[in-house]
């Protein structure tokens, strides 16, 4: 029998701390991954041969299925219990871990990471889900903050991770025959580690009024979302963005993507509840996160070929380049609950999106002899607004949803968070690309007339590919000269492209700041329920482990949303 008085007292789960500790730990392996990997990309392309859009594939693989079933998990565990969908989604993601490590091919790559992200979307809506049931609301931005403190973390300290273990490749390569494959070997143990400490502490929570599973916009919705990724990152092949086989499928996928809103909004029992993006609130902090995600992600992707190919970093001081990020992100996220209490979410939210746009404009001013400080000094200032953003955009997004819905809901956040994430890659990643081609076309044109066009078409591809035929034509007898000529010649071209990128991404981001400026409302953070003037409700033991918070807590929410789903008057 488990005493669970925490639920209508007001003070949350007794080990709730230990609860967010754990679940941490579960989300750490899920986002570690995806940056782990791109420290690992430049390897992986000369291993498997692979072209840069085979490349974007094998992150957005991940990324799109992670996308697109977010929701869906996020109900499933609504109705099963998100205990059980969490202990399901980390022995998929860490048996499909352990397959991609033996990947013989770039197909095979991209097949497996997309299982894994079948895995990883259970993960993140019931992580957070779990953390708002368990701690009461004036605790939830705390909560919350540390929770997204761990992400940023995540997200810088997976290519420290992936450099160390490239290093080592002999840790791995005798069992996968390949330098690689550590990179997602490292995750079975955690993941093990992580169902363990799972069954141990966690417990189970569940929406005893769940709503029935959205199967055709499930469907709709990934049918949408590929067609858009597929469109945009076809353009990396075709190096036209006008062209029928990009457009075509770019928009279709916006006309299916719209039709897939057009009917959730319509359905009485809908997976992405389209009625949320009614509360501008809520509305405005997702544009921020999202936004932020999208510029964060396309950023990690292409700068990993800046510091290991441009600046010949090895894997593992590349990796050691992101740690100011992780510290950013480490000191403002925890902190940024009280910094909301003094300031307010607009404000804190704000300086936080102009942090970014500053460091995104740095990244646009790198050359090839940037003195170190500077780009480490950039990533700090990148992770600190970061941390700024997702944990109070993150706050108020949990703190307008019911609590009987917090799976659901907290899966349409992170869904939209993810879809932006994914189309930063694809965009970033497909605009470096045909920017790269263009560049770079000028000083394949210099090389000698016996170099086959073919193979000068081939260079073109990607820097790597263009280092490699450059090494080729050396062997073949190219002065040194020339050589080194053309290969300043090419870096300097990617540098440009990738200044461009830049560039895009802080004029979204930039856009973002002046969105949440202006447009977020004020929201007061949460208070004790004795500091509202509300005397906790008295308890009464349960009988069973599972935790109907709908009938405890009732549809207590805090901030815009109140008990009968309108706008509270602020």
């Amino acid at each position: 029998m488990d005493d669970t008085r925490w639920m209508t007292s007001g003070e949350g789960h007794p080990r709730r701390w230990a609860i967010l500790g754990v679940l941490v730990v579960s989300l750490l392996i899920v986002v570690l991954d995806n940056t782990v990997l791109n420290i690992a990309l430049p390897t992986i392309q000369h291993d498997l041969g692979a072209t840069q859009g085979e490349l974007v594939w094998a992150v957005d693989s991940y990324i799109l299925v992670f996308a697109s079933l977010l929701f869906t998990w996020g109900v499933i565990g609504d109705r099963v219990g998100r205990k059980k969908v969490l202990l399901i989604g980390l022995s998929i993601f860490g048996a499909a871990s352990a397959i991609c490590a033996f990947s013989e091919s770039a197909g095979m790559l991209i097949g497996f990471r997309a299982v894994m992200g079948v895995g990883g979307a259970a993960v993140l809506p019931t992580t957070l889900a779990i953390i708002t049931v368990v701690f009461p609301p004036h605790e939830r931005g705390k909560a919350i903050g540390a929770w997204a403190g761990a992400v940023g973390a995540a997200v810088a300290l997976g290519p420290v991770l992936g450099g160390l273990l490239l290093e080592h490749p002999q840790w791995s390569s005798w069992l996968t025959r390949n330098d690689w494959g550590s990179v997602f070997l490292i995750n079975v143990p955690i993941v093990i580690i992580g169902i363990i400490a799972i069954i141990r502490v966690v417990p189970e929570t569940r929406n005893p009024q769940p709503r029935r599973l959205d199967v055709p916009g499930l469907v709709i919705s990934v049918a949408g979302l590929v067609l858009l990724i597929y469109g945009i990152i076809h353009a990396s092949e075709t190096k036209e963005w006008l062209a029928a086989s990009v457009l075509v499928p770019i928009i279709a996928g916006i006309l299916v993507i719209t039709l897939f809103l057009v009917l959730e909004a319509r359905s009485d029992h809908s997976s992405f509840d389209v009625s949320l993006f009614r509360n501008r609130g809520y509305a405005v902090s997702l544009v921020a996160v999202s936004l932020s995600f999208f510029a964060l992600s396309g950023i990690t992707f292409s700068l990993p070929f800046y510091l290991q190919i441009l600046r010949g970093y090895s894997t593992l001081i590349a990796g050691l380049c992101f740690v100011p990020f992780a510290v950013g992100q480490l000191l403002a996220a925890p902190r940024s609950a009280k910094m909301v209490s003094k300031f307010g979410y607009r404000a804190v939210m704000t300086t936080g999106l102009v942090l970014v746009t500053l460091s995104l404009l740095g990244l646009a001013r790198l050359q090839l002899d940037s003195p170190l400080w500077f780009l480490l000094l950039v990533f700090f200032v990148f992770g600190f607004g970061m941390g700024n953003v997702i944990a109070p955009g993150s706050t108020v997004m949990q703190n307008v949803l019911p609590l009987a819905r917090v799976g659901a809901g907290s899966a349409v956040q992170n869904t939209v968070r993810q879809v932006f994430g994914a189309l930063g890659v694809a965009i970033i990643g497909t605009i470096l690309a045909t920017q790269y081609a263009a560049n770079v076309a000028p000083v394949l044109d210099d090389l000698p007339a016996g170099v086959p066009a073919d193979v000068k078409d081939a260079a073109g591809e990607s820097i790597i590919a263009t280092v490699a035929v450059l090494g080729e034509v050396g062997d073949a007898g190219l002065p040194a000269s020339a050589l080194a000529q053309a290969q300043a010649g090419a870096f300097e071209a990617f540098l440009s492209a990738s200044h461009v990128t830049s560039l895009i991404s802080m004029t979204i981001v930039a856009i973002a700041a002046i969105i949440v400026g202006f447009l977020l409302p004020y929201i007061s953070p949460p208070t004790k329920p004795m500091e509202r003037g509300v005397a906790p409700v008295p308890s009464n033991p349960a009988d069973e482990l599972v935790i109907h918070e709908a009938e405890s807590y009732g549809e207590e929410v805090v901030g815009e949303y109140v008990d009968d789903g309108g706008p509270a008057k602020e």
